[in-house]
């Protein structure tokens, strides 16, 4: 609500309150900008190689932190089971030393010396944009958020970090950690607002930046406020996805199935970059099918905090009703739905856990193979070559990566067939025999609806930057 003054987090799992937050008013708030204005000014002077040092200073303060309390207490605020949770810390560890490695290389001068006249120097520097407003996403909190808060700190701004309502504890644990390492209190600030704050904030004068991970619907209302706002402010869009995997008739299917399954099913399918839909050559369809489909009703779905469960709620009851309601309409439609529910008895109309569901028989008329479910439900449909399949994956709002499955280590023509469909597929990322799963050497990135700009690589840093060219005339006689 507009009005509102805080926000509470519901534990998925118990639907319990967890914590509050006070928001800020508007003068509190417009201090805070002023602040990170301030600081920004010095924090830039600061030698790069000072500031890398202190972000490793950082990953030590993570590890520090490391243990059964940081994990548990992201399983209650978002769901995850708890054992799963670990693996998204070495993940943020991993990107953020790769993100520290690249920096000097990333944000050094360009040097055009080769081609300078005599008398005349010539470079391209990068300069820090000034103030980044990063707001955050609950499903992946720490994931998300290090691919552009800490290289956004090393290259020289400040940052806001607004988190999800959900997790507001990730951000305050990753804020304290960055201070804790020597980063200035106004460099890295957590600000818990209302969309309306949050709207505010995003046409800010003091802010010269925004980089937001969320739905369609929110990527479009930060677009509006920036376009809103006066002057011309950047905005970097990583929203949804609805990612299609291709299982080619050479594809080995026992590694295939177990990978597909992962992909779609992980934190409960609550990835922007989850695998939504399969498509199968009709050569292997039924052997695929059944073997998915044997491996889903092995999932244990329950309490999220108990160290065996693999498949844990989705993040709300809302979301649940909304899941439920989109499998429903597809079997409405003519599809097929092979888990029975009652393989699942924890899921219930009253809670948020969702049943994990193989569909088969489904087409692109269904919601289910068009928009983003982001639960743990699969679409999967026969296709009878390369050229159909291919048609299949680009027929959709989103682009943000595709997965092809294939032998191409026995097989050299399959390949050669994969980099051809890489030339054909119009998404960010395109994957062989691998889905889920981000490189921060690779930029992460997408298309139509799936947003805009990039994070992670050298090209992550070419976004929290600006040009800044140096033509310099020195002999003048």
């Amino acid at each position: 609500m507009a009005n509102a003054k805080s926000q509470t987090t519901i534990s998925p799992h118990s639907q319990a309150s967890l914590c509050t937050r006070v928001y800020p008013d508007e003068s509190e708030l417009n201090e805070k900008l002023r602040k990170a204005a301030r600081a920004q000014k010095e924090w830039q002077k600061v030698e790069l190689k000072e500031r890398i040092a202190i972000g490793h200073k950082f990953m030590e303060e993570i590890e520090k932190m490391k243990g059964d309390d940081m994990y548990l207490e992201l399983t209650e605020q978002m769901g995850r089971p708890v054992s799963q949770v670990p693996g998204e810390i070495r993940g943020f560890l991993s990107r953020a030393e790769y993100m520290l490695s690249i920096a000097e290389s990333s944000l050094a001068d360009v040097s055009l010396k080769d081609t300078d006249a005599p008398g005349f120097r010539r470079y391209i520097k990068r300069v820090p944009l000034g103030t980044v407003f990063v707001i955050a996403p609950w499903n992946f909190p720490y994931l998300t958020s290090i691919n552009s808060v800490l290289p956004a700190i090393v290259a020289g701004n400040a940052v806001l970090l607004k988190p999800s309502p959900q997790t507001p504890l990730a951000a305050e644990r990753f804020a304290t950690a960055l201070v804790n390492a020597g980063v200035p209190e106004g460099i890295i600030q957590v600000l818990h607002l209302s969309p309306t704050l949050t709207s505010y904030v995003v046409q800010h004068e003091l802010v010269d930046f925004v980089c937001f991970t969320g739905s369609v619907a929110g990527g479009q209302a930060v677009e509006r406020a920036a376009v809103e706002a006066p002057g011309f402010k950047g905005v970097a869009l990583e929203l949804g996805g609805k990612d299609p995997a291709y299982v080619r008739v050479d594809a080995d299917l026992d590694y295939t199935i177990g990978e597909l399954v992962d992909g779609a099913m992980f934190n409960s399918g609550q990835s922007c970059c989850a695998i939504e839909r399969v498509y199968v050559h009709e050569s292997v369809y039924d052997k695929f099918v059944e073997g998915y489909v044997d491996l889903v009703k092995k999932y244990k779905l329950g309490d999220p905090t108990h160290p065996d469960t693999n498949l844990g709620p989705v993040v709300s009851i809302a979301s649940a009703e909304r899941i439920k309601r989109q499998v429903a309409d597809a079997v409405k439609a003519g599809a097929k739905a092979l888990i029975p529910e009652d393989l699942f008895p924890i899921a219930q109309q009253n809670n948020a856990y969702v049943a994990p569901q193989v569909l088969v028989d489904v087409d692109h008329t269904m919601d289910v193979m068009m928009e983003e479910t982001f639960g743990p439900v699969i679409g999967i449909q026969k296709v009878s070559s390369d050229e159909e399949a291919i048609r299949l994956m680009n027929d959709s709002p989103y682009g943000l990566t595709a997965s092809i499955w294939t032998n191409a280590a026995e097989n050299p023509d399959s390949e050669k067939a994969f980099l051809q469909m890489v030339d054909q597929l119009n998404t960010g990322t395109v994957f062989l025999n691998r889905c889920d799963c981000l490189d921060p050497a690779l930029s992460w990135t997408g298309v139509k609806n799936s947003g805009r700009g990039v994070s992670l690589s050298k090209f992550g840093y070419d976004q929290l930057t600006r040009p800044k060219s140096v033509h310099m005339k020195i002999k003048t006689k």
